[in-house]
Order: C-alpha cells, then sequence, then structure tokens
C-alpha cells in the first residue's frame, strides 16, 4: 500500500549576515552587504521559491539602529517573507524598532520568540541572547513558552530556530561561549519527538548533530568562516568565504532534506 503524499514546503536559512554601516566592511575586511545581496539574487533566482527565509541570527555586526536599517533596505528586496532571531552581535530592541510585526512577529515578555503555525512545517522561532553575553541561554520564562508552543503544534511537524547551538561543535570561540541551561532545552526537546530539526548560527559553519532525539543544524555564514579547533584553543578567527545558505527541503515523503546552496557561480551545466 503506497504511503499518503504530504504537502511540500521549501524553507530557506540564512545566518550571521553581520552587515556594517552602509560603505563598511564588517571588521575592516568582509563585505558583508555585498554577500547578503548576492545570497538575496540567488533565492529569488531559485525555480522554486521558498515558503519561508529564516534568518538564524546576528543580523548586524554590533546592533546599531544604522546597522539594522542598512540590513531591512538589504532584506526588502527578497521576495519571500522573511522571519529572524536575534544573535549576540544584535540588539533586540533595535530589531524590534526596525521589524517589529513583520520579520520579528511577536514579543513574549521582552524576548523575540514567534511561532508561524499555518505551514506544512511548522516555525518556532525562539530567543536564545542575552543582552552583554555571548553565550545562548533557555530561562524559565522562553522554557516555558516553548513547551506551550510544542503543545499547541499537536504532533505536526517543527522546526525551532536560535541563534545558539545547544552543543559543543568544535570551534572554540563558540564552544566557550556555550549554553545555559542546555539540558532544560534538551529535556524539552526529548519530551516532543515531532521536533524534526533545531536550526541555528552563531558557529559559521555548517554541521548535523544528532542531539536529544532531534537533530542540530547550523548554517555557514554569509562570508566569515570561524576557525574549525576540534577541541583545540585557538584564538577567535574567522577566514574570508564565499556566502552559501541552506536549503531545507519537506517532501512529499515527510522528510526533512538539507542542501547547502553556494552562491559562488558555477560552470556549467554540463551533460553527465
Amino acid at each position: 500500500m503506497a504511503m499518503p503524499r504530504k504537502a511540500t514546503m521549501l524553507i530557506a536559512q540564512i545566518s550571521d549576515l553581520h552587515i556594517s554601516r552602509p560603505g563598511q566592511n564588517t571588521c575592516g575586511v568582509a563585505p558583508m552587504a555585498d554577500n547578503l545581496a548576492a545570497c538575496i539574487d540567488s533565492l529569488n533566482g531559485l525555480a522554486v521559491r521558498p515558503d519561508v527565509v529564516l534568518i538564524s541570527g546576528d543580523v548586524t555586526q554590533s546592533g546599531t539602529p544604522q546597522e539594522v536599517a542598512h540590513a531591512a533596505h538589504l532584506l526588502a528586496t527578497l521576495d519571500s517573507p522573511y522571519y529572524m532571531v536575534p544573535g549576540n552581535h544584535d540588539n533586540r530592541q533595535a530589531l524590534w524598532d526596525a521589524f517589529g510585526g513583520t520579520a520579528c512577529p511577536t514579543r513574549e515578555n521582552g524576548f523575540l520568540n514567534f511561532a508561524l503555525t499555518d505551514h506544512p512545517v511548522q516555525i518556532i522561532g525562539l530567543d536564545s541572547t542575552t543582552p552583554g553575553k555571548p553565550g545562548g541561554a533557555i530561562c524559565p520564562n522562553r522554557a516555558a513558552w516553548l513547551r506551550a508552543r510544542l503543545i499547541e503544534a499537536d504532533g505536526a511537524p517543527v522546526v525551532i530556530v536560535l541563534h545558539h547551538p545547544p552543543l559543543r561543535l568544535g570551534v572554540p570561540e563558540t564552544d566557550v561561549d556555550g549554553f545555559a541551561n542546555a539540558a532544560d532545552l534538551g529535556a524539552i526537546v526529548e519530551e516532543f519527538p515531532n521536533i524534526e530539526r533545531l536550526l541555528c548560527g552563531h558557529i559559521h559553519l555548517e554541521t548535523h548533530s544528532r542531539w536529544h532525539g532531534s537533530v542540530v543544524t547550523t548554517a555557514p555564514s554569509m562570508g566569515m568562516q570561524l576557525t574549525l579547533g576540534l577541541g583545540s584553543d585557538g584564538p577567535s578567527q574567522f577566514f574570508l568565504s564565499p556566502p552559501a545558505y541552506l536549503l531545507h527541503h519537506w517532501t512529499a515523503d515527510g522528510i526533512l532534506v538539507t542542501h547547502n546552496i553556494g552562491v559562488a557561480p558555477l560552470d556549467g551545466p554540463h551533460g553527465f
């Protein structure tokens, strides 16, 4: 007997944009605004348009209103609806002032959390930031809010987007940053097997890790690749890299498939 076919969905994930003021390269060398513009051109040119674009934090480099306005100007050219959670480089209030009610749909007890329930895969945005600290956290208020949204999902497939991955992944700087009360988040994830994926940023590298019965995915940056230490200590450094993003395809078979899309031009197509 054939399995029933399910509604499909395409989710794009971009992360760690680190947009500076107009005309300014991030850290003096990284052309992040140009990289984001190239990424948006790629997204807009896809044969199948994403249903949503998720931005998993660090929209800006320093969180200033000028940087947020620059990011908003660039993101306005996206043809797909987009939503964001803050990263440790962002300022919640500045993001809310620019994107409140749109890319930041709701603010709950001061946190930029949101839930999108009108898609085949429900999307929960979880604010994992703590002002003044680089690491992630889930406090009792956020844990209770997340659990309530998962109960409301009633078994429907869910992805959670948050900036900080709740485990060490081999990047010295971000491993030191850590994630306070990660065990509390892990207990919630174990309780709800309908959580298909946790979509994160922060480490500027693509990874996929089994965690508490689900999978944690981190997205590449828009062009600042952090040093991979794999357990060794080292300074905080980055390398300029081509921009890339992830496409998460919820297939008609009910499987979430992830593709890495590089923005650099490819030579092709050629016959195979």
